[in-house]
């Protein structure tokens, strides 16, 4: 059973009911015509002689008009069917309207392509080098913990990939997502800006930092300079910037 189109057109049939109910309420609510009680059988000898006098007839007492018949469906009923089926045409007739507005604007944004801006690959360099100039600040701070440091700076380069827009896909190591924004991604309009063996490096100190259970000394930020600083040269030939 398709339930798509029964969830679109139930209101539809309910709408349907509901008529047919007013209809049969409308039908058996007919007013109770009122009753003449029936004659005497005997009727009383009149002489035959003429009389100054009319004879009065005899009085029929009234019954309640608005009394309904034995069977009969109140007319209260029948109004309050009727009321409740217009308020129900009216809201299956919106919600027809709304699939159908809603239908067309959907196949209206599908239809428009999206035009994905491309980056530059001067413009993502520059960002990046920002991202290692800081990076190689913060190194360069002996006041900090070599391994904060170092953790720091790559999460900056991660910061930078998200920042050109690079999409971070299921089961990416933090080197995936990096590496896409050096070597690029054409898929999300990325270029390329520098060779992917130039993190290689980088990545290698920033596992040693994040992962290993020995302490990490000023030797492992000192490799962390140099890495960075390498890979900077080779973004600031694309960016046009001094080293």
């Amino acid at each position: 059973m398709d339930f798509g189109v029964l969830r679109r057109w139930w209101p539809v049939a309910a709408v349907t009911v509901l008529l047919a109910l007013a209809a049969f309420a409308a039908g058996h609510s007919a007013i109770g015509a009122s009753r003449i009680p029936p004659v005497a059988d005997t009727i009383p000898y009149v002489p035959d002689y003429p009389s100054p006098e009319a004879v009065p007839s005899i009085p029929v007492e009234p019954r309640d008009a608005g009394e309904p018949t034995s069977g009969g469906v109140p007319g209260w009923l029948a109004t309050a069917a009727l009321v409740l089926s217009s308020a129900a045409v009216l809201v299956a007739v919106g919600y027809v309207l709304w699939n159908v507005l809603r239908g067309a604007l959907r196949r209206t944004t599908r239809a428009v392509p999206v035009r994905r801006t491309r980056r530059t690959a001067e413009g993502t360099a520059r960002e990046v080098v920002a991202a290692l100039d800081a990076g190689l600040v913060e190194l360069d701070d002996r006041s900090t913990d070599p391994r904060t440091a170092v953790i720091a700076c790559w999460v900056r380069l991660e910061e930078a990939a998200e920042d050109a827009g690079v999409p971070r896909r299921t089961g990416d190591t933090p080197t995936d997502l990096v590496g896409r924004l050096l070597r690029g991604d054409p898929a999300a309009g990325i270029p390329a800006i520098a060779s992917a063996d130039v993190l290689d490096g980088f990545a290698r100190v920033y596992r040693e930092a994040r992962y290993a259970t020995h302490p990490v000394d000023e030797h492992t930020r000192d490799q962390a300079r140099a890495a960075l600083r390498r890979l900077r040269g080779e973004l600031t030939s694309l960016a046009g910037e001094a080293s």
